[in-house]
């Protein structure tokens, strides 16, 4: 067996939240929240929500990509950041907590790099702060220039162009502009910048065996911040040769990704995606700036060379470029202590930590947070039905990671697990299992905890929509009908918020063909049972058929055809997974009644 990539670790599931220890420790002007590891928040020591006058400008994401975005929190830049767990986006509570410390009278700019499951979160999370009182905006960063259009409903990645977005949005905040001007300007900056990325070699995750993806005499492409596979794998070229290929990318008017031409004035990064040698960024640099100013006919009036938002240990770099008005420069140049800026730091030292501002679990009557005692007939059906669905997950955990590895950033399996874990942990105390509503809202509370990434809201969102549709249909004992209309309810909200539909491989193409047999048997009055089963029997053959699609939403979304042409989607093969096994379970226990 081969072992882990090498690390300077200790537990891999521990490395973020022993990260933001570490950070808070180096600068004194930043804290966190107290709610680790499931509240992962870090923010200006001297700022608070009771007294804080200007617009607050939030960012954050998967960890992994560090300094990116914790280490851009400080006055002139971010008021906070949230860190997910490594590749995968935070978890709407964590953000809500996050709104609730900083954000005071003039509002919240939260910063969102596209991707799904960023969207997602940050959009729950915005949404359930407007219900609180908060004034909330939001900016969508997608300055990825290396997939030509179309994308699907994915859209276009983003990048390191996002920390440039990050210094405007602050300086503006700082400068006591209100929330619609700062929101204004970060829009404005957002349309100003493209960026391309390029690799030698694929990142390790702790803890995890490294891909071989590329061999010695291959680079890649157009790749983004989360090891999934480029748009090409080329034979490694000199670095001049491969700058002038992203400069053209990035500039190309057939794409039009970035509204430049010649006799603009244009701000250059270049981002070592964390294994690249400084050395080698400063070549790049060198390289970079005359063909911009001779053959673009561009003045390039700033230059950030460095690592502003990695890939773990990546060898690789990325480009972008901003087209720069005076306005723009003005907002770069204007003073921040952001130590990732970077600045120094001085001023005395504040606790490391604060209080999360409200329980991370919500409340509850006491009687309907804990399981009963004596479980009903139903009860025992659900409770082994939840058991074999969850422990089938955590089986799958390799396979879900070697398909995803392939196809994605290979934590499919891993995150999966840990919302798995928690279910049968959570299970045993907390849900009342005579009640199907209740313990379905219950199992979106221990994902929600623990399941960042896509994969976490989803299934977060799966379980409200479920939730509601039984709450709604509440009787003595509930029906198999109202499972098959709650089955219906949460893909319909899946897809409304996710985007995604039938054949565009996803976990929706075992779901629902499981959805329409159900319904189907159960209306022309087949046994329950067997029309569990049937449905299961559809939700593999839709999983298995994603083998044959071409994946139109979710990270898969940036990966040509021919990789993923033999890998069906493991969101859908773990969907399934969890769904027969349930089945399976149901029969036996009324095989048993």
């Amino acid at each position: 067996m081969v072992p882990p990539a090498k690390k300077f670790i200790n537990n891999p599931n521990d490395v973020v939240t022993e990260f933001i220890e570490g950070l808070v420790e180096t600068y004194p002007g930043l804290q966190y929240l107290d709610g680790l590891p499931e509240i992962k928040v870090v923010l200006r020591a001297d700022v608070s929500a009771a007294n804080y006058d200007k617009v607050a400008v939030i960012s954050g994401g998967g960890s992994g990509h560090e300094p990116a975005q914790a280490g851009y929190v400080g006055e002139g830049m971010l008021t906070a950041a949230i860190c997910g767990d490594v590749f995968a986006s935070p978890t709407v509570d964590s953000i809500l907590a996050r709104i609730r410390a900083v954000t005071g009278p003039k509002g919240c700019l939260l910063v969102v790099t596209n991707y799904t499951g960023d969207r997602l979160n940050f959009g729950l999370a915005a949404e359930q702060a407007k219900t609180e009182g908060f004034d909330i905006e939001t900016v969508i960063v997608g300055d990825d220039c290396a997939l030509p259009p179309p994308r699907g409903v994915a859209g276009r990645r983003g990048l390191a162009g996002t920390v440039l977005v990050h210094k405007v949005a602050g300086a503006a905040a700082a400068a006591g502009l209100s929330l619609a001007e700062v929101a204004a300007e970060a829009k404005h900056a957002s349309e100003m910048v493209g960026t391309m990325g390029v690799a030698l070699s694929v990142c390790a995750l702790p803890g995890q065996v490294t891909s071989d993806r590329l061999g010695p005499e291959k680079m890649e492409l157009g790749l983004g911040v989360h090891g999934e596979p480029g748009a090409a794998v080329v034979d490694i070229q000199p670095v001049e040769v491969v700058v002038s290929h992203v400069l053209q990318q990035i500039l190309s008017p057939e794409t039009n990704y970035v509204p430049i031409t010649r006799g603009n004035s244009v701000v250059l990064m270049i981002n070592g995606l964390g294994g690249t040698p400084l050395m080698e960024l400063m070549i790049a640099a060198g390289k970079a700036v005359p063909k911009l100013q001779l053959e673009y006919g561009l003045a390039v009036d700033r230059v950030y060379t460095g690592s502003f938002m990695t890939s773990l240990d990546m060898a690789g770099f990325s480009i972008s470029i901003m087209k720069a008005d005076q306005s723009i420069l003005e907002r770069l140049d204007a003073p921040t202590n952001a130590p990732s800026w970077p600045v120094g730091t001085d001023g005395s030292r504040p606790p490391a930590k604060i209080p999360v501002p409200l329980p991370f679990r919500s409340t509850k009557n006491e009687e309907s947070r804990y399981r009963p005692q004596e479980l009903s007939q139903q009860g025992r059906i659900l409770e082994a039905a939840i058991e074999a669905a969850a422990t089938v997950v955590i089986n799958l955990k390799d396979s879900l990671n070697e398909w995803d590895g392939k196809v994605g950033d290979g934590d499919c399996g891993s995150t999966m697990c840990r919302g798995a874990t928690a279910i049968l942990e959570d299970m045993k105390k907390y849900y009342p299992l005579n009640d199907a509503a209740e313990t379905v809202s219950e199992i979106g509370s221990s994902i929600r905890r623990v399941m960042g990434g896509t994969s976490g809201i989803i299934y977060n969102l799966l379980c409200k929509a479920a939730y509601a549709e039984l709450k709604a249909n509440s009787q003595s004992e509930t029906t198999s009908k109202h499972w098959s209309e709650a089955l219906k309810s949460s893909i319909s909200a899946v897809s409304k918020y996710g985007g995604a539909t039938a054949g565009y491989r996803t976990m929706l193409d075992a779901l629902i063909p499981a959805s329409k047999v159900l319904e189907e048997k159960l209306s022309v009055g087949e046994d329950p049972i067997a029309a569990f089963v049937l449905s299961a029997e559809a939700a593999t053959a839709g999983a298995e058929s994603t083998i044959h699609m071409k994946a139109q939403a979710g990270r898969s979304s940036y990966v040509s055809a021919e990789i993923f042409a033999s890998i069906p989607d493991p969101g859908a093969m773990a969907a399934a997974a969890w769904y027969s096994a349930a089945a399976r379970a149901v029969k036996e226990q009324r095989q048993r009644f």
